[in-house]
């Protein structure tokens, strides 16, 4: 008689995990102020301007600039630290397209460099390799909400005079050293998309503690205007991006449970670690003791087949799912992906001095965790309780313990 669900056995959970996002009448009332008060956008509204300042101190920053979305967010802060048409960029391949394709669209070049075995992220030890004089800035991306390893990221950067902007996208409230993140580089980058551990729906923001990249910034998002000057000047080429006040009273409003929500995230996880590195061929990430604070916008573990009988993962995957556990394999190489296959600018310009051919590119590290080994949990999974951990463990357990039926 079969164990597993996905032959027809018991399924072992049946209760949803905590839904996303969370709200109630505080969300309301914020937005009905800002109906009510006739200002709608952030030029005459003061919802944005707030925010700003509090997210920006909320991750030890000096300035923020609100934006509509985290990849435009990134375009804005590429443009903002000095990157022009024809350099490279350091990005790891292991991370959203965004990371790469806002390098693209800032006429720039993506280099792409592997990521550390233990971690997903970018491996400083791999970067110097990657490094041609065209290279001005590296993307330092903390995935899933565990931090890059900074003192080596920033270390390369100094010694070869390049730039780095942090993709922080899924790491609201992360820590490094004591410090969080963002403005750890020369300018980082937020998203607020629907799916983020901080969201309004859509949005962004870049934040630094440099006023000279903040202020490149603030123009760029406001039709190329500036701080000090007139309405109808425009001093570089800029475009309108900016947030709604609608936005800003959401994220203000979300703001309020933003660390109680870290807290249960971040315990959660820690129990789960626990909990799933006492069974054979599951691997947590690995948690680097300089992480003060870990976002846990994903909960990332490695799946070790030879440890199941050579099951591959898509099926322990199904397996799992069946189980009443949802998660995903995450992402593929982000070289692989059609986009990066064209002739023409950027990839291919007399200004850039090279063609980048992405089909040579091989990155094995982050080809064996798109391929084989990662799975995916959920920001919001993580909002449940000890005993919803004890679950995703059980299941795991019960497959590891049956997993003859799915050979």
């Amino acid at each position: 008689m079969a164990q597993l669900a996905i032959n027809g056995g018991e399924k072992t959970r049946t209760k949803p995990f905590p839904g996303w996002p969370v709200f109630d009448d505080t969300e309301v009332k914020a937005l009905e102020e800002v109906v009510r008060s006739g200002h709608w956008g952030c030029l005459t509204g003061g919802k944005i301007d707030e925010f700003e300042k509090k997210f920006a101190a909320f991750q030890d920053a000096e300035y923020g600039v609100c934006v509509t979305n985290g990849t435009a967010a990134l375009e804005v802060a590429l443009r903002a630290v000095g990157v022009k048409a024809g350099d490279e960029v350091i990005v790891p391949p292991y991370t959203f397209i965004a990371s790469a394709s806002a390098v693209l669209m800032v006429n720039a070049i993506p280099v792409f460099v592997d990521i550390d075995d233990d971690t997903y992220n970018l491996d400083p030890a791999k970067i110097e390799a990657a490094i041609t004089p065209k290279t001005k800035a590296i993307l330092a991306v903390h995935i899933g909400g565990g931090p890059a390893d900074m003192d080596g990221i920033l270390a390369v950067a100094k010694k070869h005079g390049l730039k780095v902007v942090e993709d922080a996208a899924q790491a609201h409230g992360a820590a490094w050293n004591g410090k969080r993140i963002g403005a750890l580089g020369d300018a980082g980058t937020f998203s607020f998309q629907s799916s983020k551990n901080l969201n309004s729906g859509e949005g962004g923001i870049v934040v630094t503690n440099d006023p000279k990249v903040y202020s490149a910034a603030w123009s760029i998002h406001n039709c190329g205007r500036v701080p000090e000057g007139k309405w109808y000047e425009h001093h570089v080429l800029g475009s309108n991006l900016r947030m709604t006040e609608f936005q800003g009273a959401i994220l203000l409003a979300q703001m309020k449970r933003l660390e109680g929500q870290m807290k249960t995230r971040e315990e959660n996880a820690l129990y789960l670690d626990s909990l799933l590195s006492g069974i054979e061929g599951i691997k947590p990430l690995k948690r680097d003791p300089r992480v003060t604070t870990h976002a846990y916008h994903l909960y990332v573990f490695r799946y070790i087949a030879g440890a199941f009988q050579g099951v591959p993962r898509e099926k322990f995957l199904q397996a799992l799912n069946a189980e009443g556990i949802g998660c995903s394999a995450g992402y593929v190489p982000l070289y692989k992906e059609q986009m990066f296959y064209f002739d023409g600018c950027p990839i291919e310009c007399s200004f850039a001095g090279r063609k980048m051919d992405y089909a040579k590119v091989c990155c094995p590290v982050a080809e064996n965790a798109c391929a084989n080994e990662a799975v995916w949990l959920t920001q919001n999974q993580l909002l449940g309780t000890k005993s919803d951990m004890d679950d995703i463990a059980a299941v795991i357990g019960k497959i590891k313990a049956n997993v003859g039926e799915l050979l």
